[in-house]
């Protein structure tokens, strides 16, 4: 077989590069392919930590020990086949390819799969019990028998405790619920186990006859392999094949498999598949049972149909006419019965429909003396409240209107005040506007003065002018301290 090395390798592990200048991600990639090719897959024991569930399914971790750690990443398509929750601090074992993610040069690992440490060791030994078995034709198909097709009685071995006992009672109690169920109770789990089951199984085997027992059921609930390590015991697989009647292993779930599994007469995936095995024949012979006895029902109504038909038509043409006449007077009177009886309960339905109409009729008729109360208060209370609102708004007129006359032009004149204009009929402001010999109206709160300016004083006032009021609230409009004095 023909090795491919990478590139500048000579195959001896070192690479020649002396004459050209690498990029990083060329460099990455060629660490990458180095590792990939020096390291076959390989399984290396750790605990996790720092773990990470991506939204996308896949699993970023540590793995970890006393000297070291090193990043790895399970892509979802391994992750979501794994048979445990992975959780920090778990000591597990994965199943890894060395590489190197290229973009960051981070040293990693692409775990292909994961186990709890310890599986290993106990997957090697039930592999290694299960060939020896095999190779003594323990596992025979040849020595496999075959199921009761209707059995009357059957015993289970199981703990009374286990989910799986009552999971297979409800299952029998809903297939098969006249067939008696014998206990064979006996620990599943725990140090012994193994050896207890295999003791249970050859009483049952003793008893088979006297109990009456025509199949054997061995049952258990899911759990990991260690929980199921008792039906991995070597003297269970010979006390199965050693028993006096078939025996249906169903022992955890579908995936799980174990010596008791292989050394059974029949495997079911689950305990509840286990009770459908021992009963698929009475269950199917009583659906076939019933539907024989629908089919068998509807033959004999059938056939009774036609022969009431074939009497009615000789009975037709053996009655006398008188007889005839009778009948169908009869036949009328219970007619006119029947049309009676309708037409009365006709009208008592459309009594009780009218009483109906009638009660909802007087529930939504208007109390007109209530309601006219009613307006009459309301209307007093508008009116009350008119006169209200009339009221304030004419004082709150009368306190405008008195605001505003005390601030018309007029009552500011009244108070002394003049308006001094030049010929033009401009407001005079200031006496740089005019000079000396400028004719000039005055205008007084009663008629006007015409006069003719001697001289005109330039000065500008500086000191303050007294104020009188500081009540600008009376005079609104007004600045403070503009009032007369």
């Amino acid at each position: 077989m023909q090795t491919m090395l990478p590139p500048g390798s000579d195959g001896s592990g070192s690479f020649h590069f002396a004459d050209r200048i690498l990029g990083v991600g060329e460099l990455n990639r060629l660490a990458r392919e180095a590792l990939e090719a020096r390291f076959p897959l390989l399984w290396v024991g750790g605990e996790i930590s720092n773990l990470t569930r991506a939204p996308s399914g896949h699993l970023y971790f540590t793995l970890k020990d006393a000297q070291a750690q090193v990043r790895c990443t399970m892509w979802r398509n391994r992750a979501q086949l794994l048979p445990f929750r992975p959780e920090n601090g778990m000591r597990v074992e994965a199943r890894a390819l060395v590489t190197l993610y290229e973009a960051r040069g981070d040293f990693q690992l692409g775990v292909e799969a994961l186990r709890q440490a310890g599986v290993g060791n106990l997957f090697e030994a039930f592999v290694r019990l299960k060939d020896r078995l095999a190779a003594e034709g323990l596992f025979a198909p040849a020595a496999k028998r075959a199921l009761p097709h209707y059995p009357h009685r059957i015993g289970v071995v199981t703990s009374p405790a286990a989910a799986a006992w009552h999971d297979v009672l409800a299952a029998l109690r809903r297939r098969a619920p006249r067939l008696e169920v014998v206990l064979y109770p006996a620990p599943v789990q725990g140090s012994g186990a193994g050896s207890r089951l295999a003791d249970t199984i050859r009483l049952a085997s003793t008893r088979a006859k006297g109990d009456g027992i025509e199949a054997l059921l061995l049952v258990r609930g899911g759990g990991s392999i260690e929980d199921l390590w008792a039906f991995n015991d070597e003297s269970l697989a010979r006390a199965l094949r050693s028993c006096a009647i078939p025996v249906v292993s169903g022992v955890g779930h579908e995936t799980d498999f174990t010596i008791a599994d292989f050394a059974a007469d029949v495997r079911a995936a689950t305990p509840t598949g286990a009770a459908e095995l021992v009963t698929a024949d009475l269950y199917e012979a009583a659906h076939r049972l019933a539907k024989l006895e629908r089919a068998l029902a509807g033959a004999l109504q059938h056939r009774l149909n036609t022969l009431a038909q074939r009497l009615d038509r000789a009975a037709l043409r053996l009655i006398h006419p008188r007889a005839r006449i009778a009948a169908a007077h009869e036949r009328a009177e219970r007619l006119g019965q029947r049309l009676t009886a309708a037409v009365e309960r006709h009208v008592e339905r459309m009594h009780s429909a009218i009483r109906l109409l009638q009660f909802q009729l007087d529930r939504r008729r208007p109390d007109v003396a209530r309601e006219r109360e009613r307006c009459m208060r309301a209307s007093s209370r508008l009116a009350l409240a008119g006169e209200t609102l009339i009221r304030a708004r004419a004082d709150r007129l009368s306190s405008l209107a008195a605001h505003l006359q005390h601030l018309a032009p007029q009552a500011v004149l009244a108070r002394g005040y003049s308006i001094t204009r030049d010929a033009e009929g401009r407001v005079l402001r200031s006496a740089t506007a005019v000079g000396a010999g400028a004719d000039i109206s005055v205008e007084l709160a009663i008629g006007q003065l015409r006069a003719t300016v001697n001289s005109a004083d330039h000065r500008v006032e500086t000191s303050t002018p007294r104020c009188v009021s500081a009540e600008p609230d009376n005079h609104p409009g007004l600045p403070p301290c503009a009032k007369p004095d």
